[in-house]
């Protein structure tokens, strides 16, 4: 069953570290105090308008830039149209091998190859859902959102406190109406990837082979480009004329981290790829550099804080526990 659980919301235009469970007066160590500096000094150098978290997988430790911040989610709303496919294939509603017939409103030549198939097609879920992440076919996913119905896409998202993740429209790449038809957030991003690496989102196989499907995909010019050759990484671009985000699941050694960076009113769009690619590369050194301190440390994180449930300066209550063990995704292929 799907699990809906709060958003841990940061605040925009402001940075935070934020842990599970601890009080806001927190010691933060080293490598996550020196991640908070260097992302905070790139937001003010930063091209365009940007909003990204960053978020380790095992302690539920991150920071922020305008994470709560609406942003034009371009294909990264494709992560969204898996989830609601998933949770209706779990509902029995259909199965992988369930066919749609391509229709010539399904068409979107803006990305992928199917817009340019013959009308009366069928093609099985399977092969929809891998061309919609791995190629980020348009009218692969219009097909899908077809199939499952655009406002059951909304109702998942909302169920989930996901309110700034919306899918207004089917994606059509003509004219500029798609900056506001497709809307997302760094930190709803974070919270759905979140729930998937830890094998908690509408169940484990889900889970599994939402990451695996998310691992095939074939644009890594973005956060996969700067870090370690062999590094697993499950992510899912989007690009706009001015826009550019990159959202996945990092399987870093010894720590994993969910990263999400979207960047939108771009003078050139590599301006936002050297951008994503430099936070990429701080994450995930400064990240790995945490899980050799908690190593040696005991996965000990210190506080100030007496009371490790007291609230937060503005009244809220502390994050919500994220601890968890690193999940190892399927690699299986896909048989339900």
């Amino acid at each position: 069953m799907m699990q809906m659980r709060p958003i841990v919301t940061v605040t925009a235009a402001v940075i935070f570290l934020f842990a599970p469970s601890i009080g806001s007066a927190t010691i933060v160590p080293g490598p996550l105090a020196d991640l908070r500096a260097q992302v905070a000094t790139m937001s003010q150098r930063a091209p365009g308008h940007v909003a990204m978290e960053i978020r380790d997988l095992q302690t539920g430790l991150g920071t922020a830039i305008n994470s709560a911040a609406s942003m034009p989610a371009a294909s990264t709303i494709k992560i969204p149209v898996m989830v609601e496919v998933f949770r209706q294939l779990a509902a029995g509603n259909f199965d992988l091998n369930t066919h749609v017939t391509l229709l010539p409103s399904d068409r979107d030549c803006g990305s992928g190859s199917l817009c340019y198939a013959d009308a009366g097609k069928q093609y099985s879920v399977l092969r929809l859902l891998r061309a919609m992440i791995e190629v980020s076919d348009n009218t692969a996913s219009n097909m899908l959102i077809r199939l499952v119905g655009r406002p059951s896409v909304n109702h998942t998202m909302a169920g989930l406190g996901l309110l700034h993740t919306v899918l207004h429209d089917y994606i059509r790449t003509s004219g500029s109406g798609i900056r506001y038809a497709l809307r997302s957030s760094p930190a709803d991003m974070v919270t759905l990837l979140t729930e998937m690496a830890k094998d908690e989102l509408i169940d484990e196989w889900s889970s599994r082979e939402m990451v695996a499907i998310l691992s095939g995909q074939r644009h890594n010019t973005l956060i996969p480009q700067p870090l370690p050759s062999g590094i697993h990484i499950a992510h899912k671009t989007g690009t706009l004329d001015d826009t550019l985000n990159d959202v996945g699941i990092v399987y870093g050694e010894p720590e994993t981290y969910v990263i999400a960076v979207m960047t939108t009113n771009l003078p050139s769009l590599s301006a936002g790829r050297s951008f994503i690619r430099r936070v990429s590369r701080i994450a995930y050194f400064d990240l790995q550099r945490f899980g050799l301190w908690r190593e040696n440390n005991g996965d000990t994180l210190p506080s100030t804080t007496p009371d490790a449930n007291a609230p937060k300066p503005d009244g809220s209550s502390p994050a919500e526990d994220l601890s968890s063990p690193q999940p190892q995704p399927s690699t299986a292929p896909l048989k339900r």
